[in-house]
């Protein structure tokens, strides 16, 4: 196993589109492509951690807090956080950090604190703004549910606790392919009539890739006609801290004790 293989693992549920843009988070020192001996976690990579991992023969770190927050503008060891960093190098130890990638994660350390908690109606309290974002695009009739489906297991149209969610409006495209263009239906010069499936269907902004790789590898035309849109709309699956409930009212002093 690469290290690499266990970042994106981690990524797959927190990917780092999710952090905050002041954070500094993913791979800080080290080389993706190493193999993984075994990883170490912790809160904060202090010295002690990175000589933690000597001892202990691990060649990653997963931190929550980032040990470079801001630029280094020189390795000398005059502080902790160039020493740490300085011994990681020496010793071909990586350093990930997660922060508010995870902390915007639904079911992040948040969610795990209401869980240990026993609370009820969980929410994020301040849910991310531009984060989701609309394909519309255009294909023949008898293609649509075919392509529905391939966007969907890319990781498209899921709203809340809903999957496979698509508006599909039936009408009629027309095209006229010059000399230049190899067309899969009608003729070069000719305006061609075809019924076609108007489908719009959300994703994660990180996604974006991976969605539109998919409809170009999926729908049969030589030129897809598609559009990206960015919404405002709040996401309710990515966003900072997390309000719930108590099962049964209590006090703050029964809370606290």
């Amino acid at each position: 196993m690469l290290i690499k293989d266990i970042i994106n693992a981690l990524e797959e549920d927190a990917p780092l589109h999710y952090a905050e843009d002041f954070d500094n988070v993913g791979l800080l020192v080290g080389n993706k492509n190493t193999k993984a001996t075994s990883a170490l976690i912790t809160l904060d990579t202090t010295e002690n951690v990175v000589e933690e991992a000597i001892a202990k023969n691990c060649n990653l770190i997963i931190s929550f807090h980032p040990i470079i927050f801001k630029g280094l503008k020189s390795l000398t060891g005059k502080n902790y956080v160039e020493r740490a960093v300085l011994k990681a190098i020496k010793n071909d130890i990586a350093i990930y950090a997660i922060h508010t990638a995870l902390d915007n994660y639904k079911k992040g350390v948040n969610a795990m604190l209401c869980d240990q908690l026993g609370l009820i109606n969980q929410r994020i309290l301040i849910p991310q703004k531009q984060t989701i974002k609309k394909l519309t695009t255009f294909v023949p009739k008898a293609e649509a549910e075919q392509l529905r489906n391939a966007l969907f297991n890319a990781g498209a149209g899921s709203i809340g606790n809903y999957n496979h969610c698509s508006f599909n409006v039936e009408g009629v495209g027309t095209f006229n392919p010059n000399e230049d263009a190899n067309p899969t239906i009608g003729n070069k010069g000719e305006t061609h009539y075809e019924n076609e499936t108007k489908i719009g269907i959300t994703f994660p902004k990180h996604l974006e890739q991976k969605v539109l790789e998919t409809l170009f590898k999926t729908h049969s035309y030589e030129e897809v006609a598609y559009e990206v849109t960015t919404l405002e709309n709040t996401n309710q699956n990515i966003g900072m801290g997390m309000i719930a409930e108590f099962e049964t009212a209590m006090t703050e002093v029964d809370f606290l004790n």
